[in-house]
């Protein structure tokens, strides 16, 4: 069934983070009307998927949309994260997320469309198609198409696994443990990364026995310390300071390992085990007192991915692995990104949001918005966006570094960027680092250190991601 055209400045497809961070500033910075188109029942994108328990591995005060506050300034008092800054629950994003596109509605320049699919493209034209009415409708842009699905972030509820599970087993995704009504005869943890990491300490903090635990473990990783990323005045010599030690440790390394020695050191980067080289990095973030917790788990299998789990046996790349039929293999395989390759942001009469600064994709989502609300040239806007490769290997911590150390350089050179840049509740720091009293000695000292060493360092970085290229 087909019903009257809809008619727009902008065709965002997608309310996730990104999709919300970037409509937020385009409300914000300009007059424009928007149409968003969502397969979801609501906004939040992913965290509609995600798992009960799911919390930011990130501060709060990160992430989200640049007009609207996430949580408030509270600390920790208990737990793994004891005298840090909070981090969202899935819950409370939902609710955060929910009542944001009620404050864009009301705007009465938003018209939101859940549960529904944008069928087309930019060359044929668009239409909206409910997913749960099958009506249709054709959308008429007269500026632009936002397409945030390009990285496809996703969790492993809405992907099976990618190897067999024999008849009678039971494998479930993350989202089903917290409806686990039994113990089985033990837990089979099913991947290393973000959401690995998080089954594991779940079970932890459920009671269950380090040893009732096997984990499996395709690669090690490298994590990001959290302590070192706490946002706010009382915790700037901290967070500045560790931004300064990288930029130490970069420009003085003479080689790659020597720069993860001297991250590791410092206590920028963290490992599990220290006699393992890792070969992941996924930008993960972590406690110390995380990795002391997932360091009890002794059952960690290193043979590769799963092939196949039969009765007796797990099948993986590299070996097997005894097992029996009463275990519950907690499937936590899918990645949250694909590893797609970087495309130019802006395309015509398309966007293409990506990461332009390491590790904050809501940041990221917010400054190519205000970019296409404030200029015109889009050579220019794709040069101020120099895309930040999603991370994968060790050496996405250079590229990621190299890329987001670039685009601040451009940044910097842009009249008028630098103010809106610094008075982004997302961006963390620019704020704090313009705003230090000339009194405060100490502020001061990590201030110079950082700007001693940053010129250095991202010439070193140029040329250590040379020397690991051949």
């Amino acid at each position: 069934m087909s019903t009257e055209s809809l008619r727009t400045d902008y065709l965002i497809i997608g309310s996730g983070a990104v999709g919300m961070a970037f409509a937020d500033v385009l409300l914000a910075d300009t007059a424009a009307d928007i149409v968003m188109v969502d397969r979801h029942h609501g906004p939040g994108g992913h965290w509609n998927d995600a798992y009960p328990f799911v919390r930011l591995h990130q501060p709060s005060a990160y992430y989200g949309v640049n007009s609207r506050k996430l949580g408030g300034d509270a600390k920790d008092t208990v737990g793994w994260n004891l005298g840090m800054c909070e981090r969202a629950t899935g819950a409370e994003l939902l609710a955060y997320y929910e009542s944001t596109m009620q404050q864009f509605l009301a705007s009465g320049r938003m018209r939101y469309f859940p549960m529904s699919e944008a069928v087309g493209s930019v060359e044929q034209g668009f239409h909206i198609r409910s997913l749960v009415s099958g009506e249709q409708r054709a959308v008429v842009f007269d500026k632009k198409v936002v397409d945030t699905t390009y990285l496809n972030t996703a969790v492993p509820s809405t992907h099976p696994p990618k190897y067999v599970v024999a008849p009678g087993l039971r494998c479930i995704p993350l989202n089903g443990l917290a409806r686990v009504t039994a113990p089985p005869s033990g837990f089979v943890v099913i991947g290393a990364g973000k959401t690995g990491i998080d089954a594991c300490l779940w079970l932890l903090e459920n009671r269950v026995a380090p040893d009732a635990i096997c984990w499996i473990m395709p690669r090690d990783s490298w994590f990001l310390n959290r302590a070192n990323v706490q946002p706010g005045t009382e915790f700037f010599v901290q967070s500045l300071g560790a931004m300064a030690t990288q930029m130490e440790c970069i420009a003085q390394s003479q080689t790659v390992p020597d720069l993860f020695g001297k991250l590791e050191a410092s206590g920028q980067l963290l490992r599990l085990d220290t006699s393992i080289e890792p070969t992941m990095y996924h930008a993960a973030v972590m406690s110390q007192a995380e990795l002391q917790a997932l360091r009890q788990i002794r059952n960690i299998v290193r043979m590769g991915r799963v092939l196949r789990i039969e009765p007796d046996q797990m099948v993986l790349q590299h070996g097997t692995v005894a097992t029996d039929a009463q275990r519950l293999y907690v499937d936590c395989s899918a990645s949250a990104a694909e590893l797609r390759p970087a495309v130019p942001i802006f395309q015509g009469q398309k966007i293409v949001p990506q990461f332009v600064r390491a590790f904050q994709p809501t940041f990221s989502a917010a400054l190519v918005a205000h970019l296409e609300a404030t200029i015109e040239d889009e050579a220019i806007k794709n040069q101020l966006c120099g895309v930040v490769p999603p991370p994968d290997t060790p050496l996405s911590w250079l590229t990621m570094q190299a890329a987001s150390m670039a685009n601040s350089n451009q940044w910097s050179k842009v009249k008028g960027l630098g103010k809106w840049i610094s008075e982004s509740r997302l961006d963390g720091f620019s704020k704090l680092m313009r705003s230090v009293d000339p009194a405060d000695t100490e502020k001061l000292a990590v201030l110079q250190r950082f700007g001693a060493h940053a010129a250095p360092a991202a010439q070193r970085l140029r040329e250590l991601l040379a020397q690991a290229r051949g």
